[in-house]
């Protein structure tokens, strides 16, 4: 899995390309890949998990979310509870 910071770098058309810091849709289109790919490792994949893994593994250089704002961004993909988002018939 690409880190964010190369999948930025490799989009010249990116708005944060030129910037230290992310948009909030990048930031939330980060959290649901990280989110998806842990997943799909079998690993721990919620808000603690997940701000780990950007601590140790990929190392973003920006001030990360707090573990409360990954949760809400988690909840709000329908992320939660071992799902892998929005299925048909779910009440949003």
């Amino acid at each position: 899995m690409a880190t964010y910071n190369e999948l930025v770098e490799a989009n010249e058309d990116c708005p944060s390309h030129d910037k230290a810091t992310y948009t909030r849709e990048e930031i939330e289109e980060y959290v649901e890949i990280t989110r998806l790919h842990l997943y799909n490792l079998g690993l721990p994949c919620g808000p603690k998990a997940i701000r780990k893994y950007w601590e140790e593994v990929d190392e973003v250089s920006q001030p990360l979310p707090s573990e409360r704002t990954i949760g809400r961004i988690l909840a709000k993909r329908c992320l939660t509870h071992g799902r892998t988002g929005y299925y048909e018939g779910d009440d949003r």
